[in-house]
């Protein structure tokens, strides 16, 4: 079993991510590992797997694509339709055997790093934080998709420990994000106002390695997963807005004013921009190994080849080589009401897709298309070599507005949320009534985070999901004739039959039971 672990992390490593140069010819086994620093190194890269494999256009179709903001107009597809059960939930597959196995890779790294005598401690503890941060990473997707599940953090090493992880049931979200948490505080600790912990603190691209997690991820992920807490604990142990705060808070000085980030890097296509936390890195070039997504494919205009234009229009940059699949479109709710084309909004033309060059799109006008952030210069076919943020500092300071915003700090709510509206040319917002406040929070979200894998996350720590679609998204789909199936326990992904199965059957899926899938 040791052995077996062993050779698939060294397997991993030369596809892992971009950033991997080992060579693991010398990984044997664990007698033989994690004695020098380029083998605990490879096994940190082996947390990383599978964060492509997640990030594509059937995870965006499951996070945004079935909200208020995008409707992706097919008959065909089972997630963004919502036909989904136990026994037909393709995405969820992805997401479980991904994310489990990525918990697996976090599990051993950490388990042989934090046991290594050979390497200087100084090292060996800030390889152990990026791998728990990692772990937290995978945890926090899964609790954000699922909602309850397994919970486990032993390295596999035999048979019994093996059996032990297959057979766990559902843990509480709320616990698994709080034991998490704790784990991320000792890690990213501070004595008072001094950070004492093993990573630097520091912007993310400004000393750590692109694609990597740092210090900024681990004070985000604390945040991110406080946040759920306070929407899902019911408990009221706990204050978790102010466990949000006190590690957003720290971002702040680090970070500075949102106004020395242009809008211009908000398109998926620049990269590596130094207002991003974490992204999902792809390159592509015609004939060498190549990391493509396939999410551009989905968000462009049509293409006709024929003319070599966009929906009627040349578009030089994006090349002549794209193949564009059925086209996702912001809802009416979103580009009607949150986002008009009327407004001052400068993020308007980023985020929708309704001309270029001052010219009209043929049909794309008062229907936009998805916007220019999500295009992909040059594309070839379907090869998507965007990156995909999934954490930004806009994202924390709207944390922090909404964190604010329960606590009736007005003076702090209303520093936070106005950088991003400033820099969108926005007025300045004035609080007048703490329940319009909330919804200016949430709709701000909607306007600066469009499309950026985690809108459905938003609605369903809120607790209005289901209303959300029934009220925004369900009358795009039925005027194309598109049946609609989505039911209240559709706020969280089935865990697949077989894996119910498998574990014996500790693992359940009474929610979706209840509605008879």
């Amino acid at each position: 079993m040791k052995k077996s672990l062993i050779l698939s992390l060294a397997a991993l490593v030369l596809a892992a991510c971009n950033f991997l140069d080992e060579d693991p010819t010398s990984f044997v086994d664990r007698s033989n590992y994690y004695k020098t620093e380029a083998q605990c190194i490879s096994a940190v890269n082996s947390c990383y797997e599978g964060l492509r494999t997640v990030y594509v256009t059937a995870f965006f179709t499951h996070v945004e694509g079935t909200t208020d903001l995008v409707y992706v107009p097919s008959v065909s597809d089972v997630n963004a339709i919502m036909d989904i059960n136990p026994s037909q939930c393709s995405v969820s597959k992805r997401i479980w055997s991904t994310g489990y196995k990525a918990v697996m890779y976090c599990n051993a790294a950490i388990a042989g790093i934090e046991a290594s005598t050979t390497i200087p401690d100084e090292t060996r503890l800030a390889l152990v934080a990026e791998a728990k941060t990692m772990r937290a990473f995978w945890y926090y997707l899964l609790t954000s998709v699922f909602g309850d599940v397994p919970f486990y953090t032993d390295d596999v090493v035999d048979q019994a420990t093996m059996e032990r992880a297959a057979h766990l049931g559902r843990m509480s979200a709320v616990r698994i994000r709080a034991d998490l948490i704790k784990e991320l505080q000792d890690c990213y600790s501070y004595n008072g106002d001094s950070y004492t912990g093993p990573l630097k603190q520091t912007r993310t691209y400004d000393g750590v390695e692109k694609g990597r997690a740092g210090w900024a991820m681990g004070m985000t992920l604390i945040g991110k997963m406080a946040l759920w807490n306070a929407g899902t604990d019911t408990s009221g142990d706990t204050d978790w807005y102010q466990v949000a705060i006190d590690a957003l808070e720290r971002l702040v000085p680090v970070y500075g004013d949102l106004s020395q980030y242009p809008l211009s890097d908000l398109l998926f296509s620049v990269k590596d921009t130094p207002e991003r936390i974490f992204e999902i890195r792809h390159t592509y070039t015609e004939g060498t190994l190549s990391y493509a997504g396939n999410l551009a494919q989905n968000c462009m205009p049509p293409y006709t080849s024929g003319t070599k234009t966009y929906d009627g229009l040349s578009i030089p940059f994006l090349g002549t080589t794209a193949k564009v699949g059925t086209c996702n479109r912001p809802t009416s709710y979103f580009h009607a009401a949150l986002q008009p084309d009327d407004g001052k909004d400068l993020r308007v033309d980023i985020n929708q897709g309704r001309r270029y060059d001052g010219k009209p799109f043929n049909t794309g006008i008062t229907d936009p298309w998805m916007g220019p952030k999500f295009w992909c210069p040059e594309m070839s076919t379907t090869a998507d070599s965007n990156n995909y943020p999934i954490f930004r500092y806009a994202d924390v300071l709207l944390m922090l507005a909404e964190c604010y915003c329960e606590k009736q700090d007005k003076e702090a709510f209303e520093k936070y949320l106005n950088q991003v509206r400033t820099r969108a040319a926005l007025s300045p917002y004035s609080v007048s009534n703490w329940n319009r406040a909330r919804q200016e929070v949430r709709d701000e979200r909607a306007r600066e985070l469009f499309g950026e894998f985690q809108r459905k996350f938003d609605l369903v720590r809120w607790g209005i999901w289901y209303d959300a679609i029934k009220e925004y998204w369900e009358p795009e789909m039925d005027k194309r004739g598109i049946p609609t199936y989505a039911q209240r326990c559709h706020r969280y992904l089935p865990i697949p039959a077989e894996q119910v199965v498998n574990s014996g059957y500790a693992l359940d899926n009474k929610e979706y039971n209840a509605y008879g899938l």
